[in-house]
């Protein structure tokens, strides 16, 4: 079996982000693009797109007005080659929710709820992309066998454009019907 018949001619080719701008919204749903290839994402378990969309209210609801929490959002992170990551979610400036691209410079927070099939790339390839971009804070969710995630911490240094590692919480996360939602995080 070749690769041409397992995806279709453009997966194999650098794509501008002029080319991607002009795809429908599902076109792009699914997929990232990295160094200006796409690489599909498999579908998420319930289970990952619950907490993820949790803990996007939760980040909302403390953030204040100002700012917006989403899931299932792209951040353009570079132009050339064309790098657009889709964290679970994103804290960004509520003026900028109708500027498209989504831009670094919009984006206060990412969050990756890691899964089986994107370990490496939550724990080490998004770490180093979302640091040269200039995103303040990344968040990483680890979701352990005990139900309760641990969620992991870092702080871009400026000067260097590199994350510190900071605390690692144990989450718990609880939402009253329908709301509020409250996030507990006790230190580790």
């Amino acid at each position: 079996m070749t690769a041409e018949m397992v995806a279709p001619a453009w997966m194999h080719e650098q794509i501008t982000a002029e080319q991607y701008d002009s795809w429908s919204e599902e076109q792009c749903a699914g997929v990232e693009i990295v160094d200006g290839m796409v690489v599909v994402s498999p579908n998420a378990a319930k289970r990952h797109n619950r907490l993820a969309r949790i803990l996007a209210n939760a980040l909302e609801a403390a953030a204040g007005p100002d700012w917006n929490a989403d899931t299932n959002l792209d951040v353009r992170l570079q132009d050339v080659p064309l790098t657009n990551r889709r964290p679970d979610v994103v804290v960004y400036r509520a003026e900028t929710i109708d500027i498209t691209p989504t831009r670094p410079e919009h984006v206060l927070l990412v969050a990756e709820v890691v899964s089986p099939d994107s370990e490496t790339t939550d724990r080490i390839v998004k770490v180093d992309q979302y640091a040269k971009a200039g995103i303040a804070f990344y968040r990483r969710i680890e979701q352990a066998a005990t139900g309760v995630p641990l969620v992991y911490t870092y702080v871009l240094d400026p000067a260097s454009r590199a994350y510190r590692e900071g605390d690692v919480c144990t989450g718990v996360v609880k939402a009253a019907a329908p709301f509020p939602v409250e996030i507990d995080l006790g230190q580790t």
